[in-house]
């Protein structure tokens, strides 16, 4: 794609990579690598699955205390928080990766390391984004790098799943009033950056009825099991926009069992799922659903005339979209940033990440991968499996990347912040 980082942010970029100290941070990454790895193995092999997160959080919290970050402490949502305390005249910027995995106790019993790999359920997402945040800290502080703005470092719970990004949603909605910019590091190959948000729903509706027998009660009473197959039906005839991109699923129908399948049943489950990068259209597509669900239940009591269908409704996941322009500075920033790392830029135009929340709340965000993936890796397609994997060849690339993405923000020396 064409794209062209503004003079403001070339210079700016330019005059912070003429600075000693961070010339000296990018070498100590550099040199940490191993390091890093050992603690990317060491915090995998304790298992953080969704919602049980506090032996890996404490783990962590013990790691900021060791760095010697400021005012470390587990906050009311469970993540673990550490500040990095700068000159005082810049932006105060979040950086942040996520505690939790897709994966149930049990899943990890050791890290395999071969052919230039590291194998182990959990070992790119999003653990290693944690090992990246100590070796971040670890060189900057080694190299006197001494930002403009307060840099507040997160582990977050709760990113997965239901855990709907719970964590930092939880950590926004008591700190986003004196944020300034949030970089995430949560994606995959590192010369991407996702920089708008997928905003979701995920529900769970119930659908009640009288129930009886499937053959002496035929004709006495509607069938919630039917009226839940009307609405299934209704959203599945719906059109939505390729444009911002939208999607829907119904993804489970439960009702009844095996030792009443002569019977009506008085309940009908189904759950579902949708997404957009636009809050708007989110927000009109919830209301067509329920609007059909109303319908259908009105259609199936209307059929019988003995009865009325009732439906209540549970929400897991609301997850807020949101849109920046390409040319925001801290997208431009990461572009830049990434080209001198000597990779060719991309933006990845959605994506539920954590950056959600921040965008949600207005303010700028990027997420930013992981590390280094080279042509024909094997490692992206293999998140949240078994056979999750993470290659360590110039991983400390993408350590480098936050460094720099992140004195953008905050600015050092003479160098102002980006973000305006």
């Amino acid at each position: 794609m064409s794209y062209t980082v503004s003079q403001a942010v070339k210079a700016a970029f330019d005059s912070i990579l003429a600075l000693p100290e961070v010339q000296k941070g990018l070498e100590l990454i550099e040199k940490d690598q191993d390091r890093c790895i050992d603690e990317q193995i060491e915090l995998t092999l304790i298992e953080a699955p969704t919602f049980h997160e506090e032996n890996r959080a404490a783990a962590f919290k013990a790691k900021f205390e060791a760095l010697g970050l400021e005012d470390v402490h587990i906050d009311r949502g469970g993540s673990v928080v550490g500040r990095m305390r700068g000159t005082g005249d810049g932006p105060k910027v979040l950086v942040e990766g996520h505690l939790d995995t897709v994966f149930p106790f049990g899943s990890v019993t050791r890290v395999e390391q071969k052919d230039g790999y590291l194998y182990a359920p959990g070992i790119g997402d999003d653990t290693r984004a944690l090992a990246m945040i100590l070796s971040l800290i670890r060189a900057m502080k080694a190299a006197n790098v001494r930002p403009r703005g307060d840099i507040v470092f997160v582990g977050t719970t709760r990113e997965e799943g239901m855990g709907s990004l719970g964590g930092m949603k939880d950590f926004l909605d008591d700190n986003w009033q004196d944020i300034g910019a949030s970089v995430s590091i949560d994606g995959g190959n590192m010369s991407t950056v996702t920089f708008e948000a997928t905003g979701f729903k995920t529900y769970e509706v119930n659908f009640y009825g009288i129930g009886g027998h499937a053959y002496g009660a035929f004709g006495l009473m509607a069938n919630p099991l039917h009226a839940a197959a009307r609405a299934v039906a209704k959203i599945a005839d719906f059109q939505v926009p390729e444009d911002p991109r939208t999607t829907f699923c119904v993804s489970n129908f439960h009702a009844g069992n095996d030792a009443g399948v002569h019977a009506i049943v008085p309940k009908a489950t189904i759950k579902f799922n949708f997404r957009s990068n636009s809050q708007q259209i989110l927000d009109e597509l919830n209301d067509r659903i329920f609007k059909a669900i109303q319908e259908a239940c009105d259609e199936e009591t209307a059929r019988w005339g003995k009865d009325t269908i009732t439906w209540d409704s549970k929400i897991y996941c609301d997850v807020p979209a949101g849109v920046q322009d390409p040319h925001d500075p801290i997208v431009e920033s990461c572009w830049a940033v990434i080209e001198h790392l000597g990779m060719k830029p991309s933006l990845n135009q959605g994506g539920s990440t954590n950056a959600n929340m921040a965008i949600g709340k207005g303010v700028p965000a990027v997420c930013l991968g992981r590390g280094w993936y080279p042509e024909g890796a094997k490692v992206n397609n293999m998140n949240h499996t078994l056979k999750e994997n993470y290659p360590v060849k110039n991983a400390f690339m993408g350590v480098q990347e936050a460094l720099l993405t992140t004195l953008l923000c905050t600015g050092i020396a003479d160098v102002e912040s980006v973000i305006k």
